[in-house]
């Protein structure tokens, strides 16, 4: 059988001697490195999508509220100011959720307008999303 042999700088390497240790070990040094690495990313990857879940969620919620407030119109909404609170758990489908809707007068200066304010938080209030809007006569 005819035997294989390269150069590498420095010395004559013949093709049935195989790997020295060293070679191994730094091969599987730099694999791991390379494996922590794709992990690491991974789970970056998995917690953004995570939060951005939950962003969609909270806006719809949110956008959910903000439009049945709008349907009842300027004339269908308390004269004064009102806060409805929908606690952690209280959010049907959505225990993880509170939301807050804040129905007020625009200003004094403004009598025929109405400002919105539906707000909807989670991680026990570490996050939250807002919407606003003004409804008038």
């Amino acid at each position: 059988m005819a035997s294989i042999h390269w150069k590498i700088p420095g010395r004559t390497v013949r093709g049935d001697q195989g790997f020295t240790l060293l070679e191994v070990l730094i091969s599987v040094v730099i694999l791991t490195v390379a494996l922590l690495g794709m992990a690491a990313l991974s789970l970056g990857i998995m917690r953004g999508n995570d939060f951005s879940e939950r962003i969609t969620l909270a806006a719809t919620l949110a956008q959910d509220s903000m439009e049945d407030v709008l349907r009842m119109g300027f004339a269908g909404t308390p004269s004064g100011t009102t806060i409805t609170t929908e606690d952690y758990g209280e959010v049907t489908g959505f225990p993880e959720f509170k939301r807050v809707i804040t129905i007020a007068p625009a200003s004094t200066l403004i009598p025929n307008m109405k400002k919105v304010t539906v707000t909807v938080w989670w991680d026990k209030g570490g996050h939250k999303v807002e919407l606003n809007t003004f409804i008038g006569r």
